[in-house]
């Protein structure tokens, strides 16, 4: 399965922004990926309001991405904001193309180093796991890499590969803690994670997470497959997925678990 991660930096324009989703898709077309991942909050970077931003997961950004997609004949996987209770979003994650038709709400929301996701934020409650030409891929947003759980609850149901969109906060130590978590999440479900942040910026938008960059690939066994650093830059890798198989034969940790 030949897949493709593009970091990038989103700015507070939606349509702009669709613009650069657009020429990814047509760039990781060209390559031959049958799956594109964006970062999270690829519609509209953090630190502005939210919700005059939010569409609901059939509105123009989603139409717009979809037809896109459907024209490239591949799966795009991409950060945004619908409508949520009570004046708040949520963080969606939107899947696309060829025949995919899907989304997925953050779970769980980054109330965590000083910042309160949850105060413009509802959390979703639904796992999700895609068909991908036949593979199982689940989604994950940001923060939902530290609970264990998820990732495996997600290859349970049937995943292979976790796709991991984030937007991650910077800060002392926070890239060691991605890098950690993320190697450590592939252990845990013996998948791909696949995950793509925002690149880092140069400039700050107060205490908002708008990426720190470090976008990979991880077997499932923890090592790097493939990484990018703090720059904006694309990833295209093709992954073994008997690769998973033998991992969950050597490292039978989703069946030997008693919790």
């Amino acid at each position: 399965m030949r897949i493709a991660l593009s970091q990038l930096n989103s700015g507070t324009d939606p349509a702009a922004n669709l613009g650069l989703a657009r020429a990814e898709i047509a760039a990781a077309a060209e390559a031959g990926a049958r799956l594109l991942v964006l970062p999270e909050a690829f519609s509209c970077r953090f630190g502005v309001p939210l919700g005059p931003v939010a569409e609901p997961v059939d509105g123009p950004w989603a139409e717009g991405l979809a037809e896109a997609a459907d024209a490239a004949g591949l799966t795009v996987v991409a950060g945004a904001f619908s409508p949520g209770e009570g004046g708040r979003v949520r963080n969606t994650l939107l899947a696309r193309g060829a025949g995919v038709r899907d989304h997925y709400d953050k779970v769980h929301l980054y109330d965590a180093f000083g910042f309160a996701e949850s105060d413009t934020v509802e959390a979703g409650t639904r796992p999700v796991v895609l068909d991908v030409d036949g593979v199982g891929v689940g989604l994950a947003t940001c923060y939902d890499v530290r609970f264990p759980g998820l990732f495996q609850h997600l290859a349970g149901a049937g995943a292979q590969v976790v796709v991991l969109v984030a937007s991650w906060g910077a800060g002392p130590g926070k890239v060691e803690q991605w890098d950690l978590l993320t190697r450590a999440r592939a252990l845990d479900c013996t998948s791909f994670v696949v995950a793509c942040g925002q690149a880092e910026r140069a400039e700050a938008h107060g205490p908002a997470p708008t990426g720190v960059g470090h976008s990979r690939v991880v077997g499932p066994l923890g090592q790097v497959v493939a990484a990018l650093d703090a720059a904006p830059g694309r990833l295209v890798v093709d992954l073994d997925l008997g690769e998973v198989a033998a991992a969950r034969a050597a490292v039978p940790v989703l069946t030997g678990r008693r919790f």
